[in-house]
């Protein structure tokens, strides 16, 4: 096995490489080799000066975040950085790729810095709930000042290699011959000038503290965000020693907290979802052209996407007024785009440039990925499939943008069952794209759609084709979980606010007023699962579809403002309750949030034993991505753990005795209880 770093000597000089792919991070056994390597450097009579490098795509990245919360391996990267910054000899840092968090505090303690011209630096770590701790709040507003200092810190933000250099960051920006460059500003034996002992940007220490008064008036409560502005504060007040020991006392308080255990599920979530079994054995195929099939809300939303990535999209539409139709869909996105500076008009006339629309299906015949986006008339999509069987080249994949329908069945009427699956997605906008892999599909086409996802900036996520999926799975479980509250006593500003508090972007009920109640009734409609409430049902029947036709469950004014909950909606909710003799109960917000997150535990525990997907945290990214779910809680599977899954499943059951068609402790909840196990006990896949 190659050691994870080795030290060189040349003309005078150790160069020490790093070289612990894919992303150099600063793991034990890293750190232990760095520390050796440093000590033989400094003991070795014949250096005069010391490099530090790495091989492969980028400077270390980062920790190594598997580690936190778990007993420090000697050395710890405070004391690593403290140990090269000590360094008798100066020590040279050649920094490429994305030098971030740790990564960026090992620079820092160097005594010179050069980076490559497309270098990326910044201190991420309150993106994880965490303060930089290993030096990181010391030493940087000694480098750039107090304000550049919170900025790159409270933002999480990387910044380039230019503005690292004009804030002082780097001492210099170099081409593809950075190490060489380096190497040769090594052998003129600069000066041994530590971050620790510059004083320049703390000259003026009132300005210095009107600085963090201000920075400090902006932050809420959330605990890092206080916790960084405090340690620079420090870094001003305290000699350097005594800010290194308040920063590791910080660091520790907020890696305790829950919000960064959240943070950090959250971060391992998302990197496990696009770990698809498939890509072990397989690759993608070519795909250079992008066929859509209907050009109505969802296709015009996946064309915009798919245009944005860079792809030529051809949209098959019906007649004439389809494609017309369709064109308006797409060239409004890009005007809306263009109106809030999001892109430019010029890269929007380009995007539509590469856009074809047509309702000749022989137009398709050059497509690689084809997303069916049509309504759900089976006939006439039948009729569609076939007519593209005979145009469509060998190896085009067929994805099905929606689950609420027969795609087997689909797949052998398009006569490419292999190369079939579902890819859903809701918008421009949405994060979340579920590959849904069907019986007979390819592995390399399932590759394929994960490499599609990725280049539209996606997050895949793998699961079984089977109805719903999962988002919309969860999505269910959620609504329903809503109107079981309402019906026993809540009313929908009460879960909307209470839910809105938890850390959900918007209500249950604001977002169906948003979208439209006729939508969701008609997808009610579809499902043969008993209804909680049909509250819903009756107001899309009475035409009552939210805010495109100024009422729902809150009515709104002609200018689209804040809707005040709706009189007559009360009334019917009040009559169903009546008609259902329910025994109406005092509901607090507290009870909002924990049934809520129950039925997502109980709905994420059905997915995980049907294996439709691969394991729960799984469940926690999509509800992130697809849900808005607050990334801070990690997600419900997450939250379930927190809770212990013994306690889960009582609760569930306690539930279950009032209301057994609602309410269903799944068997692999039942067995983790049983064991006192945890859901991370099986994200190990």
């Amino acid at each position: 096995m190659t050691e994870p770093v080795r030290l060189e000597r040349t003309s005078g000089l150790a160069v020490i490489v790093i070289d612990n792919p894919p992303v150099n991070a600063l793991g034990a056994a890293v750190r232990q080799r760095l520390a050796k390597a440093m000590a033989e450097a400094v003991a070795d009579d014949t250096v005069t000066a010391i490099v530090l490098t790495a091989d492969g795509r980028t400077f270390p990245a980062g920790a190594d975040i598997a580690e936190f919360g778990q007993p420090v391996v000697a050395p710890s990267l405070p004391d690593l950085c403290n140990q090269i910054e000590a360094s008798p000899k100066p020590v040279l840092a050649a920094l490429h790729g994305t030098v971030l968090g740790g990564g960026l505090e090992l620079a820092m303690a160097a005594h010179f810095r050069v980076a490559h011209e497309a270098a990326q630096l910044g201190l991420p770590e309150i993106t994880l709930g965490l303060i930089p701790g290993a030096g990181g709040t010391q030493r940087t507003p000694r480098l750039i000042g107090v304000e550049a200092a919170l900025e790159l810190m409270l933002s999480g933000l990387p910044i380039s290699a230019q503005e690292a250099h004009e804030l002082g960051l780097v001492d210099g920006v170099a081409g593809d011959d950075l190490r060489d460059i380096v190497i040769m500003l090594a052998k003129e034996t600069p000066s041994v000038n530590p971050a620790s002992k510059k004083r320049q940007h703390m000259m003026d220490g009132t300005e210095y503290m009107a600085q963090i008064a201000l920075w400090r008036a902006e932050l809420g409560d959330e605990l890092a965000p206080n916790k960084i502005v405090d340690c620079v504060e420090a870094a001003l007040l305290l000699p350097f020693e005594g800010g290194m020991d308040l920063e590791r006392e910080a660091f520790a308080e907020c890696l305790a907290s829950p919000v960064s255990a959240g943070l950090r599920h959250a971060f391992f979530a998302e990197r496990r979802v696009a770990k698809f079994p498939e890509l072990k054995d397989s690759h993608a195929r070519p795909v250079d052209h992008i066929g859509i099939l209907g050009g109505r809300v969802a296709g015009a939303a996946l064309a915009c996407a798919c245009l944005d990535a860079g792809f030529p999209v051809t949209v098959l539409e019906r007649g004439q007024a389809g494609t017309t139709q369709a064109l308006e869909r797409i060239g409004r996105h890009y005007q809306r785009e263009a109106a809030a500076g999001r892109v430019s008009q010029q890269k929007g006339a380009e995007a539509l440039d590469r856009l074809t629309l047509t309702d000749d299906p022989a137009k398709m015949g050059s497509a690689d990925f084809v997303l069916d986006c049509m309504p759900e008339d089976t006939a006439r999509k039948t009729q569609m499939l076939r007519n593209l069987d005979a145009v469509l080249k060998p190896g085009a994949i067929y994805a099905a943008n929606t689950p609420d329908q027969d795609v087997e069945a689909l797949a052998h009427v398009a006569g490419r069952p292999a190369d079939t699956l579902i890819f859903h997605m809701t918008g421009p906008g949405a994060k979340l794209a579920e590959i849904g892999v069907l019986r007979h599909t390819a592995p390399d086409v399932v590759v394929t759609a994960h490499a599609l996802a990725r280049a539209l900036r996606k997050v895949p996520v793998r699961c079984a084709a089977e109805p719903d999926l999962v988002a919309n799975t969860l999505l269910h479980a959620y609504r329903e979980a809503c109107d079981r509250l309402l019906l026993r006593g809540a009313l929908p500003n009460q879960v909307d606010g209470a839910l809105r508090k938890f850390g959900m972007v918007i209500g249950p009920y604001e977002m169906l007023d948003h979208t439209g109640l006729h939508i969701a009734h008609m997808r009610r409609k579809s499902r043969s699962t008993p209804k909680a409430l049909m509250l819903l049902d009756r107001m899309a029947e009475a035409g009552w579809l939210g805010r495109k036709s100024g009422q729902g469950y809150y009515v709104y004014d002609f200018e689209g403002g804040a809707g005040m909950l709706n009189p007559k909606m009360v009334q019917l909710l009040e009559a169903e309750r009546q008609q259902r003799r329910v025994e109406l109960e005092a509901i607090s917000d507290a009870d909002i949030c924990t049934e809520v997150v129950l039925a997502l535990i109980a709905a994420g525990a059905g997915l995980v034993e049907r294996g439709v997907v691969q394991r729960p945290s799984d469940i926690d990214a999509v509800m992130i991505h697809g849900l808005g779910y607050p990334r801070a809680r990690g997600g419900p599977m997450h939250e379930g753990d927190q809770m212990g899954t013994f306690d889960v499943a009582r609760r569930i059951d306690k539930l279950a005795e009032k209301d057994p068609k609602g309410w269903r402790v799944a068997p692999v909840l039942r067995k983790l209880a049983a064991e006192r196990h945890r859901f991370s006990d099986l994200n190990a896949v």
